[in-house]
């Protein structure tokens, strides 16, 4: 037995209007669903008696989906109340989302309009894999870290 596919990732986030402006005026996400979850099924799943939670689902708008449909589930509880994000990154259990863009720089500057924090201008990729690309980590408007990768151009790619 083993993992057949990715279902999809799930952020906890403040505000479900604010995130989704981010996620898809911003970042170009399509909402596939949103509901409110108030039921014993998701707070036994959840681990919260009385959970209440809403939830969106978004997909990318030119790609396959994963056998869910979506790609990132943003989670709003209203009940219990959700603590602020740890910012660290090299927290243990702590994450990052990378997504793949044609040009980190306009991308970066338009998320930082929909209230992304940056934590570092693109930078060049110099070493490994990804050799020639651009990159950078920022924070979304609740604190989720964010990479955006910029692949090399074929003429851009050296071996080594």
């Amino acid at each position: 037995m083993s993992v057949r596919s990715i279902f999809h990732v799930g952020f906890v986030v403040s505000d479900l209007d604010v995130s989704l402006r981010f996620y898809c005026e911003g970042l170009g996400l399509e909402l596939r669903h949103r509901q409110l979850q108030n039921n014993a099924y998701t707070s036994s799943l959840v681990g919260y008696p009385d959970a209440i939670l809403e939830i969106a689902q978004l997909r990318l708008r030119d790609a396959d989906p994963p056998p869910s449909g979506h790609v990132i589930e943003l989670i709003s509880y209203e009940r219990p109340a959700s603590a602020p994000a740890d910012l660290e990154r090299s927290t243990l259990g702590a994450g990052h989302l990378a997504f793949v863009v044609d040009d980190v720089f306009e991308m970066s500057e338009r998320l930082r309009s929909f209230g992304a924090r940056l934590i570092n201008e693109p930078i060049q990729i110099t070493e490994g894999i990804n050799k020639g690309g651009w990159d950078i980590y920022l924070h979304d408007p609740d604190g989720i870290t964010l990479e955006l990768l910029q692949p090399a151009r074929p003429s851009e790619t050296r071996n080594g």
